[in-house]
C-alpha cells in the first residue's frame, strides 16, 4: 500500500490519506478493502516518514487491528514501491503473490482485487482498467491534435498484482521519469501485463473534487447496506474532522 506522496494536487494543510471519509482516514479504508477481501493477506505500508507518528496515533485512536508493516516512502512512488519490497519475506522464487494499491483509493472492490491476483496467478501480471466514456484526442508537440478511438484505449487503476519474482526483478531496473506505474515498471522489464475489469468507483481522490465524490460514494453505499468499509455513513460532519 503506497501512500508516500505529499498530495501537492490536492491541496490543503491536511495530508489526503488521512482525511476522515465517513468518520475514519482515507488510507484505513483502502486497507480494510483488502482485508475484507482475504483476511490472511500481510500488508506493508508506505508512508512520509513525517507522518509516520501520525499514522500511529491514527492507529491506537481507530483501533486499527489489521497487521501491517511500515516503511519510510521514498522520492518517488517508484522508490516508495522498491521500500515496501524489501520488507516482504521470501527469496522471489515466483511462489508469492503481491499487489501494489494507491492508498488514496478507497473504494476499490473485493471483486477486482481478487480478479487481479487471479490473473496474476496465471498471467505473472495484472492490472485492473476501466473503459473511457469521453471522447478524447491525440496532442502533437506543436499543439496540433487529432481524434482518436476510445476504444482502443482504458483508464487504469491499482491494485495492480504480480507474482513476487516478477515485481522484483522489474524493481532492479533504474528509475525512469516515465515509470508512471508498476505496470509500467514490469513491461519495460519485459513481462506482459494482462488486464481485468476494474470497478468505476475505485477513483483516486488526487483533488478536492474526488474527495466530494467519495463522500457521496460511500453515503449512498451505506445507505444500501452494501458492506462498505467502515459501516454505514454517519454524519456529513464528521467527514471534515481533522486529526
Amino acid at each position: 500500500m503506497v501512500a508516500g506522496g505529499r498530495g501537492a494536487r490536492f491541496g490543503g494543510a491536511e495530508p489526503k490519506q488521512l482525511l476522515l471519509l465517513n468518520g475514519k482516514p482515507v488510507l484505513l479504508h483502502a486497507m480494510e478493502c483488502f482485508f475484507a477481501c482475504d483476511s490472511s493477506l500481510s500488508m506493508v505500508l508506505a508512508l512520509p516518514e513525517a507522518l509516520m507518528d501520525r499514522w500511529r496515533d491514527a492507529v491506537r485512536r481507530y483501533a486499527v487491528s489489521a497487521p501491517h508493516a511500515l516503511v519510510a516512502g521514498g522520492a518517488t512512488r517508484f522508490h516508495s514501491v522498491q521500500n515496501a519490497l524489501s520488507a516482504i519475506d521470501g527469496d522471489g522464487d515466483g511462489d508469492g503473490l503481491v499487489a501494489v494499491h494507491d492508498g488514496v483509493r478507497p473504494l476499490v472492490s473485493s471483486a477486482t482485487i481478487a480478479a487481479c491476483f487471479e490473473a496474476a496467478a496465471r498471467e505473472g501480471a495484472a492490472v485492473p482498467v476501466t473503459p473511457l466514456t469521453d471522447s478524447i484526442r491525440q496532442v502533437a508537440p506543436d499543439g496540433a491534435s487529432v481524434a482518436v478511438k476510445r476504444e482502443n484505449f482504458c483508464a487504469v487503476q491499482t491494485p495492480q498484482a504480480f507474482r513476487l519474482d516478477v515485481l522484483r526483478k522489474a524493481y532492479e531496473q533504474e528509475f525512469r521519469s516515465d515509470f508512471t506505474d508498476d505496470a509500467s515498471v514490469v513491461e519495460s522489464a519485459g513481462y506482459r501485463v494482462a488486464l481485468v475489469a476494474g470497478n468505476t468507483e475505485n477513483i483516486k481522490i488526487t483533488r478536492p473534487e474526488d474527495f466530494i465524490f467519495a463522500q457521496a460514494m460511500v453515503a449512498a453505499m451505506g445507505s444500501q447496506s452494501s458492506g462498505v468499509p467502515g459501516g454505514n455513513a454517519k454524519n456529513e460532519e464528521k467527514n471534515e474532522e481533522k486529526f
